[in-house]
């Protein structure tokens, strides 16, 4: 399980350290898969969560426009991703500028996978979530019931 934000900076190859946090658990020369994610982040997951994340995709019907448009986006940002020697991943220079990536950015944990953002744009959606945390939490509540 993935959990915690952590603030970090891409050096100049664009490679970014994994906390040690979120590396507890990976495999020795595992992969990791990038793909986009929510509210312009990039959603990262292990070999094991990204097969449910596959598993669960292949359920949705193709014949429904909005099921296509999500699974055509979904999976044709997917990049697999080499975790080197020291604990770093080098993210493509493609998936920066398509998700105006820069240096500086912030990884959060989400249970079964983890979230790479550019750090303003994680304040700035962080501030306004966090207005509604109440009533976000209280939506929940019903929901579930």
């Amino acid at each position: 399980m993935y959990f915690g934000s952590y603030e970090h900076t891409l050096d100049e190859k664009n490679r970014l350290l994994i906390p040690k946090k979120l590396k507890e658990g990976l495999k020795e020369n595992a992969f990791l898969y990038i793909l986009k994610g929510f509210e312009s982040c990039l959603a990262v997951y292990n070999q094991d969560e990204f097969d449910k994340l596959i598993k669960q995709s292949e359920s949705i019907s193709f014949n429904k426009k909005n099921s296509r448009d999500y699974l055509r986006l979904m999976l044709s940002s997917v990049t697999e991703l080499n975790i080197d020697k020291v604990g770093r991943i080098q993210l493509p220079q493609q998936l920066i500028n398509k998700f105006q990536i820069s240096r500086n950015v912030i990884i959060i944990g989400v249970y079964d996978h983890f979230e790479i953002w550019d750090k303003t744009k994680y304040e700035e959606y962080q501030s306004e979530a966090n207005e509604r945390f109440e009533q976000i939490a209280e939506s929940l509540e019903k929901e579930n019931v």
